[in-house]
């Protein structure tokens, strides 16, 4: 599998924002504690049914995210 494979996009969870294996964890959420200083063993600790690949799977979703190139109507 790969870790992409572990973000899912669905209208009927968390409104179709991307999260982790279809549970109610949205990528953002994972980034948003990265970011304020929580470590991967704090996440996984807060988000037992959590795996540390869920949390590479959400950084390498961000960075995928931010190489794409953004077009201007300018």
């Amino acid at each position: 599998m790969s870790l992409l494979e572990r973000i899912t996009v669905n209208s009927e969870v968390v409104h179709g924002r991307p999260a982790v294996r279809d549970t109610r964890v949205r990528v953002a959420d994972v980034l948003a504690l990265l970011a304020a200083g929580a470590s991967q063993a704090e996440i996984l600790d807060d988000y037992p049914y959590l795996e540390p690949d869920d949390i590479k799977a959400c950084l390498e979703y961000a960075a995928a995210q931010a190489g794409h190139a953004v077009l201007s109507s300018r």
